[in-house]
């Protein structure tokens, strides 16, 4: 496990499309009970090498009810982004995640993770990807008991989904705390 997470750290495979080049940031170890796979880093996770580690990341701790120390615990928490490295801006956010990472990298790790007990799916890119569903993101969250005990649909944390949240406010009521129970049930 040590040796691939030091080859993905090394991968360069698409830095000819990476603006800030490659710094690929993946956190998981043998041990881990829950997998969290979000989009890709955003710049700041760029600049500190440390997942999660902006505004996002303080909303998806919050969500899951778990403080930085647990969430920084690869034996309790991996987080594999579909993309590893910052893909850069677009027109209205930061550009999707770069598509040669999940199919290389995904299945080599979590061949390696067999305590894994469920996985988090953040955004639409992880939720088609390992769902391969065509479902909006609404309606997939929405019916996330379909496809517990192994996944658990969220959308992303971003600040900026604050107006999704307002317009969806059974998920603070109905989604947050089954998810939190789960978390909470898995890392004991």
């Amino acid at each position: 496990m040590d040796d691939l997470l030091c080859d993905i750290k090394a991968c360069t495979l698409c830095k000819e499309h990476l603006p800030l080049g490659p710094n690929p940031v993946v956190q998981g170890s043998l041990e881990s009970k829950i997998v969290i796979i979000g989009q890709a880093p955003g710049k700041i996770v760029h600049e500190t090498s440390i997942p999660w580690n902006d505004k996002s990341g303080d909303n998806l701790r919050s969500w899951l009810g778990v403080d930085r120390d647990t969430f920084y615990d690869p034996a309790k928490i991996a987080l594999v982004p579909m993309g590893f490295c910052y893909p850069g801006r677009g027109k209205s956010g930061d550009l999707p995640p770069r598509p040669e990472c999940a199919p290389l990298w995904h299945p080599k790790l979590l061949t390696f993770m067999e305590e894994v007990e469920f996985t988090i799916l953040v955004g639409n890119y992880a939720q088609s990807y390992y769902l391969q569903e065509k479902q909006n993101l609404t309606d997939t969250v929405r019916a996330y008991q379909k496809y517990l005990p192994d996944y658990f649909p969220l959308p992303h944390p971003s600040p900026r989904n604050n107006i999704w949240q307002a317009k969806n406010p059974w998920f603070k009521q109905e989604v947050l705390p089954a998810l939190q129970e789960r978390v909470a049930e898995v890392l004991g």
